[in-house]
């Protein structure tokens, strides 16, 4: 399977969300192709935060692929691509350059409450619309953490999807896509793209 352009992935998504995040990535491109994916951790390299989306949202796209061949999936391929697009939304946001030249997260965006409500601010000025299945999705693409309970099941299904495609990406393939020679037909990165045309 190709590697796909976030645009071309992000025209996956159903209408009317796909014109709120088209403009959203047309309007903040050239931050998301600048800032880091993390300060250390995963796509840790100026435009690694658009790596690392567009490398989820190739994840997405083949495991869903493959999954739905086995069995029926309960939520569709743009449901999951528009929650990989939009599961660390608050990142170019988060971090300032610090006097010792590292980043480190702004006072107002410190934890998940934070990260959340900026999320939802974001949403909100470029008229997405999520359903109560998609806020779960959001909620949980990185894990149950504090949440989690043997109890109840807070992760839904199409949360447990994000979260595998979010663990792909920044603990299996941190350091892709490669810089150079990347193995995956068609992946390259933000920074290579935007000089490449």
């Amino acid at each position: 399977m190709m590697y796909e352009s976030v645009e071309s992935l992000v025209a996956c998504i159903d209408e009317p969300n796909r014109s709120g995040c088209s403009r959203m990535l047309s309007e903040h491109r050239e931050l998301f192709a600048t800032v880091q994916g993390s300060t250390h951790n995963h796509q840790a390299w100026p435009g690694g935060y658009l790596d690392h989306v567009v490398e989820v949202m190739n994840i997405a796209n083949v495991l869903y692929e493959q999954f739905s061949a086995l069995r029926p999936l309960p939520f569709s391929r743009s449901d999951l691509l528009l929650v990989v697009f939009l599961h660390d939304i608050e990142k170019p946001w988060k971090y300032e350059l610090g006097d010792d030249g590292q980043l480190h997260h702004k006072a107002a965006m410190q934890g998940k409450a934070a990260h959340q409500q900026f999320r939802l601010e974001m949403l909100a000025r470029y008229g997405i619309a999520l359903t109560a299945e998609h806020e779960n999705g959001l909620r949980y693409a990185e894990g149950e953490l504090t949440d989690y309970t043997n109890q109840q099941r807070r992760m839904g299904p199409l949360a447990a999807m994000a979260h595998m495609c979010d663990v792909a990406s920044a603990r299996l393939w941190f350091d892709h896509p490669a810089a150079v020679d990347d193995p995956w037909t068609g992946a390259r990165r933000a920074a290579t793209s935007a000089r490449v045309g």
